[in-house]
C-alpha cells in the first residue's frame, strides 16, 4: 500500500485530487491530508471520504516542522504531492507576506522533512519514494506575441507577489533536484476550474453573482486570455507525472483551451439559460446587464497559454475535456452543491468581496 502525504488537500484541487486518487485506486493506497484550513480549506469537499480507513485528515500548518517531521516519522510515507499554498492573486497584491511564508518557507519545511526521511546513509533516496510540486503557469509572466506559449524551458518572469513566491518555491525544488539529487517533479498548469472551487475564482463567482442578480465584476476590458484546465484532466496530469515521469523534470500542464473573460463570463450566461429550467425564476436574474466593467488589476498579465507538448510526448497525458463540455460540468455540479456554496460565501468571505470589489 502506497502512503500518499497530500497538503493543501481541503481546498479546490487537493480535494479533487484525492477524489481521483481514491477512484483510481480505492483500497490500494493511504492518503494523509495536511490542511492548515485557511478560509479556501473546506472538509465538506470530502466528505464522502472522511470515514474511508485508508484516509486521515491532520490538521497542520505546512511551516510547522515539527508537525510535518512527525508525519514522516509516523507514516512510510512515499509520495508527497504539495498543493498547499495561498493563491489568489488579488490577496497576495494585499498582503504579500504571507503568500511568502506559505508558499516558500512551506514548501522548504516540506523538502526539509521529506529529504531527512527518504535519504539513505550512502546519500540516495529510498526507491520508489517521490515529490511533486504543484505550480503554476504565472511563474512564466505574460505572453506578448498572440502565436507564443510557455514551454518549459521559458524563462520565468513573474509578475505579481503571488507569483513570484510561486517561482521561488519552484527554485527551492529545483535546488533539492540539483544539489541532493532529490527525487521530484514539478508540474505548472494553467487556470483549473470545477467541482469544488471558492467562490474568489472567475467562474464560481459569476455562477454565483449571475444566478442571484449580483453585478458581474470584469477587470479592465475583459480580453486578458487564461488558458483553462479541467481541474479532474489535472489530476489526472499530476498522478501520470509522479508515476511516470522522468525524475527531476518539469512539465507543463494546459488545456489547450484559451479563452478571454469576457467570453467565458458570455459562456457561462449562454450555458445558465441552457441548463435552468425554463421556468425557473433565476431565468430572469441571469443577464448581460450584470457585465460591469472595474478598475483593473494591478500588474494584470495579459495572456497565458501553456503548450503540453512535454507531457503529451514523455507520459501521454492530454486535455480530455473542452471548454464548452467542462462548464456545462462544472453548472450542474454547482447546481447539485448549492448548500456547498451558500456555506462558502457567508461570513468572512462576503467581508473579503466587499474589500475587493465596492469601490471599484
Amino acid at each position: 500500500m502506497k502512503t500518499y502525504l497530500v497538503t493543501g488537500g481541503a481546498g479546490f484541487i487537493g480535494s479533487n485530487h484525492i477524489h481521483y486518487l481514491f477512484k483510481k485506486y480505492g483500497e490500494e493506497i493511504f492518503i494523509i491530508n495536511v490542511d492548515k484550513l485557511t478560509y479556501a480549506g473546506n472538509l465538506e469537499n470530502l466528505k464522502d471520504v472522511e470515514n474511508l480507513p485508508n484516509y486521515r485528515f491532520v490538521k497542520a500548518d505546512i511551516c510547522d516542522a515539527e508537525a510535518i517531521e512527525a508525519l514522516f516519522r509516523e507514516y512510510d510515507i512515499c509520495r508527497v504531492v504539495h498543493f498547499a499554498a495561498e493563491s489568489h492573486v488579488d490577496r497576495s497584491i494585499k498582503d504579500p507576506t504571507v503568500f511568502v511564508k506559505t508558499n516558500v518557507l512551506g514548501t522548504l519545511t516540506l523538502l526539509n522533512a521529506a529529504k531527512a526521511a527518504w535519504e539513505q546513509e550512502d546519500g540516495s533516496y529510498l526507491p520508489d519514494h517521490r515529490f511533486l510540486h504543484v505550480s503554476t503557469d504565472e511563474v512564466y509572466g505574460s505572453l506578448s506575441d498572440p502565436e507564443d506559449y510557455f514551454y518549459e524551458t521559458t524563462k520565468y518572469d513573474p509578475h505579481s507577489p503571488y507569483s513570484a513566491s510561486k517561482a521561488s518555491s519552484d527554485f527551492m525544488v529545483k535546488a533539492f533536484m540539483d544539489t541532493y539529487h532529490f527525487p521530484a517533479n514539478i508540474t505548472n498548469c494553467s487556470n483549473n476550474y470545477g467541482p469544488y472551487q471558492f467562490p474568489e475564482k472567475l467562474i464560481p463567482l459569476m455562477l454565483h453573482n449571475a444566478l442571484n442578480g449580483i453585478k458581474l465584476p470584469v477587470y479592465g476590458d475583459g480580453k486578458n486570455v487564461r488558458d483553462w484546465l479541467y481541474v479532474e484532466d489535472h489530476c489526472k496530469g499530476i498522478d501520470m507525472v509522479q508515476e511516470q515521469g522522468r525524475l527531476f523534470e518539469t512539465y507543463n500542464i494546459g488545456g489547450h483551451n484559451e479563452r478571454q473573460n469576457i467570453q467565458i463570463i458570455h459562456t457561462i450566461l449562454d450555458s445558465l439559460h441552457e441548463l435552468l429550467p425554463a421556468d425557473d425564476p433565476r431565468q430572469k436574474l441571469v443577464s448581460e446587464d450584470l457585465i460591469t466593467y472595474v478598475t483593473d488589476r494591478k500588474g494584470h498579465d495579459r495572456r497565458y497559454a501553456i503548450a503540453p507538448d512535454k507531457i503529451k510526448a514523455e507520459v501521454g497525458w492530454y486535455p480530455e475535456t473542452c471548454f464548452e463540455e467542462g462548464i456545462k460540468k462544472t453548472i450542474r455540479w454547482y447546481f447539485e452543491h448549492e448548500d456547498w456554496m451558500k456555506n462558502c460565501i457567508s461570513g468572512d468571505y462576503q467581508k473579503y468581496y466587499e474589500e475587493m470589489y465596492s469601490n471599484r
